[in-house]
């Protein structure tokens, strides 16, 4: 007894042929198409909000690609201090110099993981949340 498929199951549609297809349902199916239909309901709606909105992203992912760089190189440096310290050939005096960097570079690093690892308030965050309830306004006293 063999499984039988049905025929229009049987075509294969290749997902370039298929996202054409969702794309053009006029529905929002993936999490893509509803942040394009949020936004352009935004610029919309208010286009001043959306513009503002569009400035904080862009500056997040600044921060975010500067402060990952600096941790980067904060941990990068830490490496080499040790290095230096454990396997390099230095006098006594650069050796007590290169103990000392490593001392104030443990707390360099402690704050650099405290970043990343710790709950906090970003400015960007609260300056988005401050927008998205002034817009909240708004549409009350439009109602």
């Amino acid at each position: 007894m063999a499984i039988r498929i049905p025929k229009r199951l049987k075509t294969e549609k290749k997902e370039s042929e298929i996202k054409e297809e969702r794309a053009a349902d006029d529905k929002v199916n993936t999490p893509t198409e509803l942040i394009d239909h949020a936004e352009e309901a935004l610029w919309e709606k208010d286009p001043v909000g959306a513009l503002k909105y569009e400035r904080i992203e862009h500056r997040k992912k600044l921060n975010w690609w500067a402060r990952f760089i600096l941790s980067l190189i904060v941990a990068f440096t830490f490496l080499i201090l040790i290095y230096l310290l454990f396997l390099g050939d230095l006098k006594d005096g650069h050796r007590d110099l290169v103990n000392i960097l490593v001392g104030a570079y443990v707390a360099v690093l402690a704050k650099s993981t405290d970043y990343w690892f710790k709950d906090k308030e970003d400015s960007e965050d609260k300056e988005s949340q401050q927008l998205h309830e002034n817009g909240n306004d708004k549409d009350k006293e439009n109602v």
